[in-house]
């Protein structure tokens, strides 16, 4: 009976950590899409977008609760083995990446329109290749979350170098303009700007990192 009953369990745990996943994957997509708009809206000027974006968060605040207690309650009452409790382990954790880049894709949207009545400043054009390697990014964690590639955690962590580099020339560049005319707000802006797509593309690194995880019990 206890040997029928443990198989029983296990497959009740697959099914429930197979529907978890999918879920996690759907916030992802959710995630993306966030992330996209508020890029369109910062570098197309397509400040119209920005609207959509409250609505997302609130579905991706719902999937970050539902996927945070369906775990904490296959932890609690299923008796996971160590193999399971690594899964459950990572997935709490990628739900929160995911959820603080949606946090930082609405106010990316914010910041698009507080920029959009002045004119473009020259960094754009390198603020806005900054955020194309931060969606990359967080497009092939994902990618690597659906195919539990493990593999994919050095990939997306040289992409993450790249990020930071952009982000201390961006930032340097910003800091060290002399003879300001008008207002600071712009700069005030942009700055924290970079500073959001930096700890996205740090984010999507974890993710990364986090299957490894899961497929190989490694963190690194």
């Amino acid at each position: 009976m206890t040997a029928s009953y443990s198989l029983n369990e296990s497959k009740q745990f697959r099914h429930r950590s197979r529907s978890l996943e999918q879920d996690l994957l759907r916030m992802g997509a959710l995630v993306e899409n966030s992330f996209r708009l508020a890029h369109r809206s910062l570098f197309q000027r397509e400040i119209d977008t920005t609207g959509q974006i409250p609505l997302l968060d609130l579905k991706i605040d719902r999937y970050y609760h539902q996927i945070e207690l369906e775990c904490a309650e296959l932890m609690a009452f299923a008796s996971p083995v160590a193999q399971d409790l690594r899964l459950l382990s990572a997935f709490m954790q990628m739900v929160r990446d995911l959820e603080r880049i949606g946090d930082y894709a609405k106010d990316l949207g914010m910041l698009s329109l507080k920029l959009f009545p002045y004119p473009e400043h020259p960094c754009i054009p390198a603020i806005e290749q900054m955020s194309h390697h931060a969606r990359a990014m967080l497009e092939s964690s994902l990618v690597a979350l659906a195919t539990l590639d493990g593999t994919a955690g050095p990939t997306v962590h040289k992409l993450d170098d790249t990020v930071d580099l952009a982000y201390d020339e961006i930032y340097q560049t910003l800091a060290s303009q002399t003879n300001l005319q008008g207002s600071i707000e712009p700069t005030i802006l942009l700055a924290l700007t970079i500073r959001h797509l930096e700890r996205m593309a740090d984010h999507a690194t974890n993710i990364a990192f986090r299957v490894t995880f899961i497929v190989t019990g490694s963190r690194d």
